[in-house]
Formats: structure tokens, sequence, C-alpha cells
């Protein structure tokens, strides 16, 4: 391959790449939003160690699903 050809596929990788990441932060943010409603949460009275906290508890919650299947 030509110096260009790597250059291109290397455009396309980080393209690709930032495609992934912007999805992710998509999914990430619909989750925290569907999260939030459904616990019928108030955004102005979640601090970080609350978040935090709330996210460990699903974290745990989730595990505990997952082994009982």
């Amino acid at each position: 391959m030509s110096q260009s050809n790597l250059e291109k596929q290397e455009a396309k990788l980080k393209a690709l790449n930032q495609k992934i990441k912007d999805e992710k932060n998509k999914i990430e943010q619909r989750l925290g939003k569907q999260t939030i409603s459904q616990a019928n949460l108030d955004y102005a009275n979640l601090s970080n160690d609350q978040i935090k906290l709330l996210a460990q508890q699903f974290s745990e919650f989730l595990k505990e699903k997952s082994v009982d299947h």
C-alpha cells in the first residue's frame, strides 16, 4: 500500500472509532435518562456522590440478576 492509501485507511479508522464513541455516548445518555425517569428521581437532587451510589447499586442488582439465571 502506498502512503496515501495508508493515510486514507487511517482516516477511515479514526472516523469509525469516533462513530463508535458517539453511539456509546448516546446509549449511556438514554440509559441514564430512562433510569432516572423510571425511578422518578429529581435531577436537581442528584449529587455526584448519589449518582455514584445509585450506579453501584444498579450494577450490583444487575450482577445478582445475571447470576440467578
